[in-house]
Formats: structure tokens, C-alpha cells, sequence
């Protein structure tokens, strides 16, 4: 996404759009990622940087932890940033793709489901459980955990 800083001297840059990433930007994590909503300004400030205010939205296709289903997770986070006079080029313009997806990245869960019923996720001899199940008093392993704490 690259912008015009060439009106920057005179107002403030409002940003109201939609942007779709380029085929180079993959990501094993992400499995599809459509358009991303980029909202805010971009302004100087007293001593001449260059600083992004914006509001980025999206849905990101990723993989459910315990399915491996394909699952919609909806992001939305804030960039604050002051930018380095040498990411501005000859033309007075910026792109600003790459920082919009180190940000998208760092979105990324580590582990997300929305699985709600453990009992289709079983084998010979295990079954997954939730957390409540493991709190509570039908756990297989509740008197070995509470041997452990007693330790």
C-alpha cells in the first residue's frame, strides 16, 4: 500500500480503504486472508516525523488447534508508529505493506479452536477431555494430579 506523502506538508493523510495483500506475502498460518480494513491518519508531528495512526480489520482463514478444520478469525488491531525518514524515497511516497503485515502476523494465534464437543476426538485408549473435564471429578487422572500437588 503505498502512499503520497507529497500533501503531508499542508494536512493530515486520512486513510478509509480496503487493501488486498499480493501473491508474495504467504504465510503458512494464514490459509486466506481477503481484504484488510486500514483506517486513520497520517501526520507530522512538531519535529517533522512522519507517524502513522491506524485502525486495521480483518478475517483471516486459519487452522482449528484440535480439528485442523479451516476456521474464520476475526482481527482488529491498532498501529501506532513514527516512522524513520529513510523509509521515505525519492518520490515522497511510503509503502506501508510491510509493516501492515508484520502487524497481521503478529494476529496470528498460537492455538485457537472452536471445537465444542470433545467426544468425536477419541482412539484406542484416549479420548480428549476439556479443561472443566480435567477439573472435574470424572477425570481418569484426578488422584495422580492430586498425589502430584501434594509433592
Amino acid at each position: 500500500m503505498v502512499i503520497d506523502l507529497s500533501i503531508l506538508d499542508l494536512e493530515d493523510i486520512q486513510i478509509e480503504e480496503d487493501f488486498i495483500f499480493p501473491d508474495d506475502y504467504k504465510n503458512h498460518d494464514i490459509k486466506k486472508l481477503d481484504r484488510v480494513h486500514i483506517s486513520g491518519n497520517i501526520s507530522k508531528d512538531s519535529y517533522d516525523d512522519i507517524k502513522l495512526d491506524l485502525m486495521v480489520s480483518g478475517k483471516m482463514v486459519i487452522e482449528d488447534s484440535i480439528s485442523l478444520d479451516d476456521v474464520i478469525y476475526d482481527f482488529s488491531f491498532k498501529i501506532e508508529e513514527n516512522l524513520e525518514e529513510d523509509a521515505i524515497n525519492d518520490d515522497k511516497t511510503i509503502d506501508i505493506t510491510d509493516i501492515l503485515w508484520q502487524n497481521i502476523l503478529l494476529e496470528i494465534p498460537l492455538r485457537y479452536t472452536k471445537v465444542e464437543d470433545y467426544s468425536n476426538f477419541h482412539g484406542d485408549g484416549w479420548r480428549l477431555i476439556s479443561e472443566d473435564e480435567k477439573r472435574g471429578s470424572n477425570n481418569p487422572f484426578k488422584a495422580l494430579i492430586e498425589n502430584m500437588e501434594e509433592e
